[in-house]
């Protein structure tokens, strides 16, 4: 088992005053069978006039509050202890082929549905950030050999993301269409997510966006740096049998223990850690830092 210190500080500061902020925070840790939050804490500075504690339709805790004074500023500070054990993957080869796994999940008017092949259902279609389109399944399954197990095909395909996608925080915005990554193979994490899942769907699978953070490591010799981490996303297949595999087509790995789960949903706009609306200036700037540190390497 790992331990982990997160704090993600979210700062905006408005250019003229603001008159009143309803907000939306999905910045606390889920509940999972590898993962359980030891203490959260979230700081809202004003102090919020209201604050209700919720969870949204897909299971993911949520803070939604009010401000209804002038403000200028607007800080929030989330802290969470979570604690981490190993994940087990299935063996690939138990897993049945992929061709099987969308006929299992595919509409046929009169079929009975498991309950969690039924949830799983609403992640095959198109949504906000999310298009079904031929090209790009086409580019999948040169990826996917028929017949092919469906966790060994997930695989080859965060493989091949990884191999001819490019790391570049400069090529999108966060609206930059899942098309124009594809033409471009430049983005990040959100965009290589949003384009993966976008082929799992295309072919007739079902896949999930999931957002939180990854523990990354400073160079050799070198400390940790307080804030130079950064939100993380990536995605998460229905397997029939075995549940959810995540898969991280940024690093090209499984999840495990160096991945801590925020949310889930259909794609980024489901998951969006801080989203609201607001009377008074329009013009503002954000700063955003964050820290993931091992329990370990804490100062004494």
């Amino acid at each position: 088992m790992v331990t982990y210190h997160i704090q993600h500080d979210t700062e905006y500061n408005y250019h003229s005053p603001v008159t009143q902020s309803r907000q939306i925070l999905r910045l606390s840790p889920r509940i999972l069978s590898w993962q359980g939050p030891e203490s959260h804490t979230i700081h809202i500075d004003p102090c919020p006039d209201k604050i209700d504690f919720l969870l949204d339709c897909f299971g993911n805790p949520l803070q939604y509050f009010t401000l209804m004074g002038d403000h200028n500023r607007l800080a929030v500070r989330a802290h969470s202890v979570v604690s981490l054990t190993h994940r087990r993957l299935p063996d690939s080869e138990t897993t049945p082929p992929w061709e099987e796994v969308v006929n299992h999940l595919r509409y046929m008017s009169g079929k009975t549905y498991l309950p969690y092949d039924f949830e799983a259902t609403q992640f095959r279609f198109e949504s906000n950030h999310i298009r079904l389109l031929p090209t790009i399944a086409q580019w999948a399954r040169q990826a996917i050999r028929p017949g092919m197990p469906v966790l060994a095909a997930v695989e080859a395909l965060q493989a091949r993301i990884f191999n001819e996608f490019v790391f570049d925080p400069q090529a999108t915005t966060i609206s930059t269409p899942v098309l124009e990554v594809f033409q471009k193979r430049r983005g990040v994490c959100q965009d290589f997510a949003h384009f993966m899942i976008s082929c799992l769907r295309a072919i007739g699978l079902a896949a999930r966006y999931v957002s939180g953070y990854l523990l990354t490591h400073p160079p050799a010799g070198q400390p940790r740096l307080v804030g130079a981490d950064a939100s993380h996303a990536w995605v998460s297949v229905y397997i029939p049998g075995h549940g959810w595999v995540d898969s991280d087509p940024t690093n090209n790995v499984f999840p495990d223990q160096e991945h801590i789960t925020l949310c889930w949903g259909r794609d980024f706009s489901d998951v969006s850690p801080i989203r609201g609306m607001m009377y008074g200036s329009s013009a503002h700037s954000l700063k955003t830092s964050v820290t993931v540190m091992p329990e370990s390497e804490l100062p004494r």
